[in-house]
């Protein structure tokens, strides 16, 4: 099934008036989606929320479902979250890593994912790896199996860094996990949504996304992943009465199931739009969505390619839905808010969101250009055209 472009513009009405390159920061709302959240708001406001709740409890529960056919996982191995960052962190915080263990990650690797390893590390002595990146510029998989030895308890590696286009090796990376019988925590926040994302194929024993993005979802809404074999080895770092059950006075139980990482307090309404925007972005198909994004972004790297004083810094061979690049005699950050007032959206990345590639290769604070399937052909010649005249003037 290819993507109806047509439909998939008309469902998002914006792109009427906004050219939104900036899908890796938060996709546009499909109308399906906008009106599952009104509606439910709506009803909050006219019969209250925890009624309103009751009413839509099975559409809830169907959340789950829908997650499920996403990743090709249990519905009992997903847990509902605030967002990407609770996700990452709720995992990796219940592995209750000691002095002497060892975390493997990439050169790549988002900040706040490396700012969790750096507070283990001076809290509890645990010491951090990085796994050095291949001649493309992704995670070199010969090189995790070098490094690879008992005190490995953790590898951890976000799958489409924040900016520099590439696609780490997750399933290459999963099969040696599996076979050390090490733990893999799979930073899944850019891909979900943009990629095929099968976590038995991959063999990640964790995984965590948000909404917003790819999936086209509603801010403020995410999901964690873990495997079964490995959840009922795990206490979430905290619990309140949804994740467990106080059963006497001095004992809890925790939830048999990954719901053990909520906490009972949470946004209805998004977690309603969450589950319509993956049902959504199932109806197209996720391959489908896929084989639109990633020649649209080849397509958009040629035409910046090609402009005098722009240079091109993404990574790997293979490559996703994200375009880096910078322009001479522009900051990145002037560059797009002069752009949004011409109602074209990317963003700006700078060096700290990943220091430890950027410290490598030297890099500025990069422009981010992020594609998504409802993009067309002629947005991407205008914003080609918008860059070329922006470096002409430079």
């Amino acid at each position: 099934m290819s993507i109806d472009l047509a439909r998939a513009r008309a469902d998002t009405p914006a792109v009427a008036r906004l050219l939104h390159f900036n899908n890796a920061g938060a996709g546009l709302m499909p109308a399906p989606v906008l009106e599952t959240v009104i509606e439910h708001l709506h009803l909050e406001a006219e019969i209250g929320g925890y009624e309103a709740a009751a009413m839509a409890a099975a559409r809830h529960e169907r959340v789950y479902d829908s997650i499920a056919t996403l990743l090709n996982c249990h519905r009992d191995e997903v847990a509902l979250v605030e967002n990407a960052t609770v996700a990452w962190q709720l995992a990796f915080h219940s592995l209750q890593l000691e002095a002497g263990d060892r975390i493997l990650t990439g050169e790549a690797e988002y900040a706040s994912n490396y700012i969790s390893f750096l507070q283990v590390a001076r809290a509890r002595g645990v010491a951090v790896a990085v796994v050095p990146s291949d001649e493309d510029g992704a995670l070199s998989v010969a090189a995790l199996e070098r490094m690879i030895g008992p005190e490995v308890k953790l590898i951890a590696v976000t799958h489409v860094p924040t900016n520099g286009g590439l696609v780490n090796p997750a399933a290459a990376i999963g099969r040696l996990a599996r076979a050390h019988r090490i733990p893999f925590l799979l930073d899944a926040c850019q891909s979900v949504g943009q990629l095929p994302i099968d976590v038995d194929a991959i063999g990640c024993d964790m995984l965590s996304a948000t909404g917003r993005k790819y999936l086209r979802g509603p801010r403020g809404t995410g999901f964690l992943y873990v495997r079964r074999a490995l959840l009922e080895r795990l206490e979430p770092p905290f619990i309140d009465l949804q994740g467990a059950t106080w059963v006497a006075p001095d004992r809890y139980e925790l939830r048999p199931d990954a719901r053990r990482f909520e906490n009972w307090e949470n946004y209805f309404a998004g977690q309603l739009g969450l589950g319509a925007a993956i049902d959504y972005a199932l109806a197209w198909g996720l391959h489908a969505i896929a084989a639109r994004i990633v020649p649209l972004a080849e397509s958009l790297r040629s035409r910046l390619g090609a402009i005098p004083g722009v240079t091109l810094r993404d990574l790997g061979t293979q490559r996703c839905g994200i375009v880096s690049f910078t322009v001479a005699g522009q900051e990145a950050r002037d560059l797009v808010a002069g752009l949004r007032r011409q109602h074209i959206n990317i963003s700006a990345s700078g060096p700290s969101s990943t220091l430890l590639d950027a410290l490598a290769r030297k890099l500025p604070d990069l422009l981010r250009a992020s594609v998504h399937y409802y993009n067309s052909e002629a947005e991407v010649d205008r914003f080609a055209g918008a860059i070329e005249k922006i470096a002409k003037a430079s």
